[in-house]
């Protein structure tokens, strides 16, 4: 993996299938498969996931905006079940997506 952050919790890497210039993942470390299973108890390092995303956006200049995704699920187009938060940027995108 080519991680491009990390902190105690979380790891950020490039996607290997990327659908966009910038597409980056952010990971926790912890082992939660799907959005729908994370607890009350993983509220606070699900905001910091999404504040590793905004800071990795601004770090890439992704200025004129950027597109943050969890995939929930196979039906969702998740395929690897380890709850994962993508980041991309640097493309328009359509609306609505899919």
């Amino acid at each position: 993996a080519n991680i491009v952050a990390e902190t105690d919790e979380l790891l950020a890497v490039t996607d290997i299938n990327p659908q966009a210039p910038t597409h980056l993942l952010v990971i926790p470390k912890e082992h939660i498969a799907t959005l729908a299973d994370a607890t009350q108890q993983q509220t606070a390092l699900l905001g910091r996931a999404l504040q590793l995303t905004n800071r990795l956006a601004r770090d890439h200049q992704l200025t004129d905006g950027y597109r943050v995704v969890i995939n929930n699920g196979a039906r969702a187009g998740q395929s690897v079940f380890h709850l994962h938060v993508h980041l991309l940027g640097g493309r328009p995108f359509q609306w609505p997506p899919g």
